[in-house]
C-alpha cells in the first residue's frame, strides 16, 4: 500500500471524525480534535523556532561575522552545539546577516522565564516574561490598529465631490455612492451615541445607521459563509476522490466502519447510563 492511499485513508478519517460531531460529542471527535491541536501546536512551535528564534535571536547572540572559538562567549556557543544539535547551533556561528547585539540577551531571559511556568514553584518567574511580552504587544498593536483601521478608515471616509463624476456608478466614484458613504458613516456613528436619549431627529438617524449596521455585518457574515463553504465544497469533492478503486474505496468503507462503531458505542452509553439508573 503506498503513501498515498495511507495518506487519503487518513485524511477521510479525520474528516469523518469531524463531521461525526454533527451527531454528538463522540471518541471520533475526540482523537480528530486532538490530532488537529497538537499537530497545530507542533507545526506553529517549530516555524517560530526556525524563522524567529533561532535566526533573530540566536543570530544576533551569535553571529559568524564575530566567531571566535578562544574566547567565553562562543566557547560557550560550541558546548549548546555539543549537546543539543548542529543545525541550531552550526559550527562557526549563525550565519543569518546579523551582527552581535547582546542586548537582545534580555528577550532571551525572559523567554526563559516563561518557560519556568511548567514548574510549580517557579511560576512566578513566568509572570515577567508575561509581563513584559503583553505589555509590549498591546503597545505594538495599538500603535498598528491606530494606523492600520481608525487613520485608514478615517481617509476612506473622506470622500471628494468633483465635477467630472457621475452621478451613478456601480463601481468606483460618483456623487450617490459618496452620498451613500457619508450618511452610512455619520448615522452609524451617531448610533453608538449614548449621551443623549435617542429620539426626535438622532432617534431616526442613529435608526438609519442601525440598517447601515446591518448590511455591514449581513455582508461581512455573507462573506465568511461563503468561504466556508468553498472549504467544505473542496472537502467533499476529495471525499468523492478518495471513494474511487485507486484509493480502495477510502471514503466508502470509512463511513461504514465509522457509522457501525458509533452505533455500537451509542448503544454501550446507553445501557451504561440506563444500568446506573
Amino acid at each position: 500500500m503506498s503513501a498515498e492511499i495511507i495518506g487519503a485513508w487518513i485524511a477521510v478519517f479525520l474528516t469523518f471524525a469531524i463531521f461525526s460531531y454533527l451527531y454528538k460529542d463522540n471518541p471520533f471527535y475526540k482523537i480528530a480534535e486532538h490530532i488537529f491541536v497538537g499537530v497545530s501546536a507542533g507545526y506553529w512551535a517549530s516555524m517560530f523556532f526556525w524563522t524567529q528564534i533561532q535566526p533573530n535571536l540566536f543570530g544576533r547572540l551569535w553571529p559568524s561575522s564575530e566567531y571566535n572559538d578562544s574566547g567565553f562567549w562562543y566557547g560557550l556557543y560550541d558546548l549548546l552545539g555539543t549537546v543539543t544539535s548542529s543545525a541550531v547551533f552550526p559550527a562557526g556561528g549563525i550565519d543569518k546577516g546579523h551582527g552581535m547585539h547582546l542586548i537582545y540577551l534580555i528577550p532571551f531571559a525572559l523567554g526563559i522565564m516563561m518557560l519556568l511556568s511548567v514548574h510549580s514553584k517557579m511560576t512566578w518567574f513566568a509572570r515577567w516574561g508575561i509581563a513584559y511580552t503583553v505589555g509590549m504587544a498591546a503597545g505594538l498593536r495599538a500603535y498598528g490598529f491606530l494606523n492600520s483601521n481608525v487613520i485608514g478608515q478615517i481617509k476612506g471616509s473622506a470622500v471628494k465631490f468633483s465635477g467630472d463624476m457621475p452621478f451613478f456608478a456601480m463601481i468606483g466614484d460618483s456623487y450617490f455612492n459618496s452620498l451613500i458613504l457619508i450618511v452610512g458613516t455619520i448615522s452609524g456613528l451617531l448610533y453608538f451615541y449614548f449621551s443623549r436619549e435617542h429620539v426626535g431627529l438622532l432617534g431616526k438617524v442613529s435608526r438609519l445607521g442601525i440598517y447601515f449596521l446591518m448590511i455591514s455585518f449581513g455582508a461581512s457574515f455573507g462573506f465568511a459563509v461563503m468561504g466556508r463553504i468553498s472549504l467544505l465544497v473542496g472537502r467533499f469533492t476529495r471525499l468523492i476522490d478518495y471513494a474511487r478503486v485507486e484509493y480502495n474505496y477510502a471514503s466508502i468503507w470509512m463511513f461504514v466502519i465509522m457509522v457501525i462503531v458509533l452505533a455500537i458505542w451509542a448503544f454501550k452509553s446507553k445501557e451504561g447510563k440506563e444500568a446506573s439508573a
